[in-house]
Parts: C-alpha cells; structure tokens; sequence
C-alpha cells in the first residue's frame, strides 16, 4: 500500500474519531437543553452543583474504565474496591484513632494494591478479565461485610468533609478531582510511549509482542491505575458522606462501563478517547437527575442505567460494522 493511501486511511481514521466526539458532544448538549425544558429546577444552582457532584464519581470511575477497555478489558471490582479502601480507611480514622490525612494516603495506597492484585491474577494465569473481577468483586464484598458486618461506620473526622461536600466557588471539590485524573490520564493516552503502547495492545495484543511491548507490564500497571482512582473517589464519596458505609459504589461497575461506550470507547480495544467517558458519564447522569426532578422511583435508576448499557452497547457495535465496511471499500478501491 502507497503512502498517500496510509495517510488517507489515517485521516478518515481520525476524522471518525473526532466526529464521534463531536456527535457525543451534540447529543450531551442536547440533553441538557431537553432538561432544561422539561423541569424548571434543573437550571437551579443547588441542582447542578448536585449534579456535578454525582458526576464527579462516575466520571472518576468512567474515566478509569475507560483505560483497561482500550487495552479490550474491564474490571468489574472498581465500585467493591472503591468501598474497601472507603471502609479500611473508616476503620483507620475511627476506630484506631489515626490520623486522617495518613489515613487517605494508606486507603489510596491500598486501592493501587488492590489493582495491582487484580492484574496480577489476571495476567498471570491467564484469566478472563471480566470472570476474574466478578470473582474479585465477591472477595472485596466479602471483606467488606466481614469488617464491618453490613453497619456503616460513622463519626468520620470532620478534618474531611470539604473532600467530599466542599466547592471552590460554584464547583464541587469532587469533579475539581474528577477533571485532574482526566488531565493526568489524557497527558499519559497522548503525550507518553505508554499511551501508545495501550492503543497498540487493544488493536492486536499479539501484534504489541511482536513489536516488543511488554503487554502484561502495562496490563498490570493499568489495572493498578484503575485500583488507584477507584479508592480516589471511594475515599471522596466517604468524606461527602460523612461515613463509611459497604453500600458505595453498588452501581459504579455498570455506569463506568456504559459512559465509556456511549462516550466512543470500543469494547473491542483500540478505540475511543477517555474524554469521552467522562461526557458519557454526564449523559448518565443528566438522565439519573431526572429520575429524581420527575419524582420517579430512585429505583428505577438502575434499570435506566442497564437500558443505556445496552442502547450503548448496540450503538458501539454498530459503529463498528459501518466502520469495518468502509475500510473494506477503502482497500477495494
């Protein structure tokens, strides 16, 4: 093949991924808009710090989906992981009297391990990603419920609370934490060899070998990147609520996974910009704050939220088919 013919496939390449981005970007707009409409309170300034707030964590939680589906893998312990260093580091404050700054560092500590233990046993044994984080998620829980047996532990220092409750100026400390790990794991897909290397393992892992990548380092080391920002907004959520409770991040598995698709992220690896996640996890949560404004049964949160999934899900395949055609006419022509 020629090179104007690679440049050509480069340029259409690129120029889906920035139309997918603008068309997510139109569709959140469009969104907000429809909101905006259809309930007089959702322009209300107490309403959207309330909903940047909720964004804070699902964007934090898509954003870090979003890294291990590039590489065409998953973790669905990130909301069990987020509740374990939540609760260690409750137990830490209260019930050993420690400080609670150290506290936070040991819980976002242990977060990185408990990452790092999952790419471990996924790497080196050679599991599924997604049988190998169910069977985490049920060990996480089960710690969880044995520290704690199922009761929240309250009287978390007040030192905190401005983590998880305070603003600088209008805007929620959480999302200001939510927008830092987007810079800092844009700069690392963009700028670094790193972020190379994880779009070279999602479009063919063996291909990555070949070429001397040292896939599982970087498997292990996203998985450990995943653990990290999990713990981060557990530890955040436990300073919005003033407790550590076992209950966090029930639903954070589900929401991350479905902003990264709706956000262009391909299941399939190789695909999507993590930016993307965090608009997809605003989309969400656009929805889910509707719910409340409507007087809709929170419950039904979670069924919105499995419906996205699969609307997502459909769209991304999809989008997949139309592009594998138009590459297949590229090279006939």
């Amino acid at each position: 093949m020629s090179k104007d013919k690679v440049k050509g496939n480069n340029a259409l390449v690129n120029a889906l991924k920035k139309s997918n981005m603008t068309a997510i970007g139109a569709v959140l707009v469009l969104m907000i808009i429809i909101a905006s409409v259809a309930s007089p309170y959702f322009l209300d300034i107490y309403n959207l710090q309330a909903l940047i707030r909720d964004l804070a964590f699902i964007g934090m939680i898509g954003i870090a989906q979003s890294l291990l589906l590039l590489i065409g893998e998953l973790d669905l312990s990130v909301g069990k992981i987020a509740s374990l260093c939540g609760i260690l580091s409750g137990i830490m404050m209260v019930n050993k009297g420690w400080n609670p700054w150290l506290s936070v560092l040991i819980g976002l500590a242990l977060g990185l391990i408990f990452g790092c233990i999952n790419g471990l046993i996924i790497t080196q044994l050679r599991l599924n990603s997604m049988v190998a984080t169910i069977g985490m998620q049920g060990v996480y829980g089960g710690i969880n419920l044995v520290l704690t047996k199922g009761k929240a532990i309250t009287g978390v220092p007040e030192d905190i609370y401005f983590l998880g409750k305070g603003n600088i100026g209008p805007v929620p400390i959480p999302f200001i934490f939510c927008i830092i790990v987007l810079v800092l794991v844009l700069f690392m897909v963009k700028k670094t060899k790193t972020g190379r290397y994880i779009y070279a393992i999602g479009n063919s892992r063996e291909a990555a070998k070949i070429l001397g990548i040292k896939v599982n380092k970087i498997r292990v080391m996203i998985y450990s990147l995943v653990g990290l920002i999990s713990s981060l907004a557990g530890l955040l959520y436990v300073a919005r609520l003033g407790s550590a409770q076992t209950a966090v991040g029930e639903n954070w598995p589900m929401n991350s996974i479905a902003s990264s698709v709706i956000g262009g992220v391909s299941l399939t690896g190789g695909i999507g910009n993590p930016a993307g996640a965090l608009i997809g996890a605003a989309i969400i949560s656009i929805i889910q704050n509707m719910i409340v404004l409507f007087g809709v049964n929170v419950y039904w949160q979670s069924a919105v939220s499995g419906v996205v999934v699969v609307i997502a899900i459909s769209f991304s395949s999809i989008s997949e088919i139309m592009r594998e055609r138009k590459q297949r006419k590229i090279k006939l022509s």
